[in-house]
């Protein structure tokens, strides 16, 4: 929890689910919300009457005396707003992971990235201690308050320069987006074939848990990771009706085969 040395007063520009959820942690963490800014006044309210902070619609409505500005909009509308928003000597933070530091020069000299790479669902709670946190600042002193701020929410805090980030960001596309997607492709199939797709749960839930263990290409199973050739003959003619699956399938597999080790491992 914050003192009275590190009790910040932050106004928050959005009002989505990364701006909901990271007002409540501050907020709850001590801090003080004192504006939420969208461009929809109802949006900024309903999120503002949570962290007893005060709604607006209008950038010249923002009040200049925040210690802490945080820009939680779309990517592309951070750009604008770094035309028309002027903090020079408030830490100005943005949260998006594929959109550079220095975007937010225009706005202040000391300005900085607060990024976390998770799923962030408006009604859905979530503990914010267990959540990494990626950090950037335009100065050591930028640095220094903004990893104070997230210390009041998390200890899971990395120093992240911007190309990190981006490769972060990629990385976390692939493993969440990418995957979630490759699960729903299965359920497709399972619903498609009248099968419940609650027996592939417990093997979700145990390739999840593997991952924290480490060496993946090691763990790998499958036919692909046996070079079972029959069995990914047998499984390309099964979906050949389908092109987009069996050119996913064919890559997927041809990923596998050249990144595991020939290892004997357990049958899938």
């Amino acid at each position: 929890m914050t003192t009275s040395k590190t009790r910040k007063t932050i106004t928050f520009l959005g009002s989505g689910n990364v701006a909901t959820h990271l007002a409540k942690a501050f907020h709850n963490a001590g801090h003080q919300i004192l504006q939420v800014w969208s461009r929809e006044y109802d949006h900024a309210e309903s999120l503002a009457n949570t962290v007893y902070a005060e709604p607006v619609d209008r950038i010249k409505l923002i009040y200049p005396t925040a210690d802490i500005y945080i820009i939680a909009v779309a990517d592309d509308a951070i750009f604008d707003l770094a035309l028309d928003l002027k903090f020079r000597e408030a830490l100005v933070i943005h949260t998006a992971g594929s959109v550079p530091l220095k975007v937010l020069q225009p706005i202040s000299r000391r300005h900085g990235v607060l990024w976390s790479p998770q799923t962030f669902i408006r009604n859905v709670a979530m503990d914010y201690s267990t959540l990494p946190f990626c950090i950037e600042a335009s100065t050591p002193e930028a640095e220094e308050q903004l990893q104070q701020l997230v210390e009041t929410v998390s200890s899971h805090i990395y120093k992240v320069d911007s190309i990190q980030r981006q490769w972060l960001h990629i990385a976390a596309v692939i493993t969440n987006n990418f995957g979630n997607a490759i699960n729903a492709i299965a359920q497709d199939i399972l619903k498609e074939h009248e099968i419940p797709f609650e027996i592939l749960h417990p093997l979700i839930t145990m390739t999840a848990d593997k991952i924290k263990q480490g060496g993946l290409w090691q763990q790998q199973t499958g036919p692909a990771r046996r070079q079972d050739q029959k069995t990914i003959d047998n499984q390309r003619r099964m979906i050949a009706d389908y092109p987009k699956l069996l050119e996913l399938y064919d890559i997927m597999t041809e990923i596998i085969q050249k990144n595991t080790l020939k290892t004997e491992v357990v049958k899938c």
